[in-house]
């Protein structure tokens, strides 16, 4: 069967652009994934000993305020209410996270309003005298003061990252909110987050259901398509370091192991996940799945939990670590990209981002404009596509 487009990955990126091309444009995809199932990190199943749904590759609360991208998805799926917080324990202590008054008021045993917990914190803040941050750690120390970057940045960072936080640009500490209320909701910016009612799974089932489209799982690419050549062009969505045959150096990847144990007791932790924010405890924090579906009202003697594990290698790549060497070798990439013909890259891994699901989203259907431009330009005459 000859196909018009050939797309590796079926995460978000992948089932996007999947779906657009087979429905808007009519042509014929091949979409394929090294995993046994579609839906990459997104990837969500019943546990057969307890029936609670669970996030494969961690807990993944879809949160966003881009109406473009609610609008898409609103057909393939419908949100709980499940809205996320989270907790962190430091020294047998439960703190919420992100750090908000309650926080503040709890590690330095105070009573502070708004207004003086912010007078407070900036004290300690500017005592440190950063005034231009040049990496992660001297951003938060600028930005919380010493005591509170200690006890529930420094040591959960390099868990996660495997590197000293002086290492990591100080960008990466934007990700981190910072309240002076008691709020503790953890995405209240974004304008609609929760978990799909009936799971992720179902939503790539969705996108991929088209007779246009056809999936084959188990499947590597260099190793099986390398040299597959589909009508128009190939959309890669995996390491881009990876299908250059690490010409400028391997990037650097952050990636996970998780250790699933049921507990005889119908609720663990109260929580869905909780922040391990200590050395003494190898795993970074612990998920509890049965509380992201409190639609379900699932009645159960007992729970699964998941216990996270960081692990700093790239045989299954998760998070970009976006150190300085890492950057430079990525815009190597990013540039000779641009010189390969027929081939779109995109996503995450390809990319080198941190995105979030609505972002990554969000970039797959402003690609498909650009494939849906070329296509309608080329109808009749093989496409020399240049990625820019």
């Amino acid at each position: 069967m000859k196909f018009d487009f050939l797309i590796v990955g079926t995460g978000f990126y992948g089932s996007v652009l999947a779906e657009r091309i087979s429905k808007i444009l009519k042509k014929k995809v091949l979409i394929i994934d090294k995993r046994s199932h579609i839906g990459g990190n997104c990837f969500s199943e019943l546990c057969k000993k307890t029936n609670i749904e669970y996030h494969k590759y961690g807990t993944h609360i879809f949160h966003t305020s881009n109406q473009k991208v609610m609008d898409y998805l609103n057909p393939f799926m419908k949100l709980n209410n499940y809205r996320h917080q989270v907790l962190t324990k430091h020294k047998n202590h439960v703190y919420q996270m992100p750090i908000n008054l309650e926080t503040i008021n709890s590690l330095f045993k105070k009573n502070f309003n708004p207004f003086e917990a912010k007078k407070f914190i900036k004290t300690l803040a500017q005592k440190e005298n950063i005034f231009k941050p040049d990496n992660f750690e001297e951003k938060a120390i600028s930005s919380i003061g010493r005591k509170l970057y200690n006890a529930f940045i420094k040591n959960y960072t390099f868990k996660q990252w495997g590197i000293n936080p002086k290492n990591l640009p100080s960008s990466t500490f934007n990700r981190l909110p910072v309240r002076f209320n008691y709020n503790e909701d953890y995405f209240n910016h974004c304008n609609w987050q929760g978990i799909p009612e009936s799971g992720y799974t179902e939503i790539f089932q969705k996108l991929l259901s088209s007779r246009r489209i056809k999936t084959i799982l188990n499947c590597d690419y260099f190793k099986n398509f390398k040299n597959f050549k589909p009508k128009y062009s190939t959309i890669y969505t995996g390491p881009i370091d990876k299908f250059f045959d690490y010409k400028f150096g391997k990037l650097g990847w952050r990636s996970l192991n998780f250790r699933h144990s049921i507990k005889k007791t119908p609720d663990y932790q109260g929580t869905a996940v909780m922040n391990y924010a200590d050395l003494n405890y190898k795993y970074t924090r612990i998920h509890e799945p049965i509380h992201l579906h409190p639609e379900r009202k699932v009645r159960n003697k007992s729970t699964l939990i998941i216990e996270e594990y960081p692990i700093y290698n790239d045989n299954e790549p998760y998070y970009p670590i976006n150190d300085k060497r890492s950057k430079e070798a990525f815009r190597k990439y990013k540039n000779f990209s641009k010189t390969v013909p027929n081939i779109f890259f995109g996503g995450r891994l390809a990319d080198y981002a941190y995105y979030d699901m609505d972002m990554t989203i969000s970039a797959a259907l402003k690609k498909f404009e650009k494939i849906r431009k070329t296509v309608l330009q080329n109808q009749n005459s093989k496409i020399g596509f240049i990625d820019t």
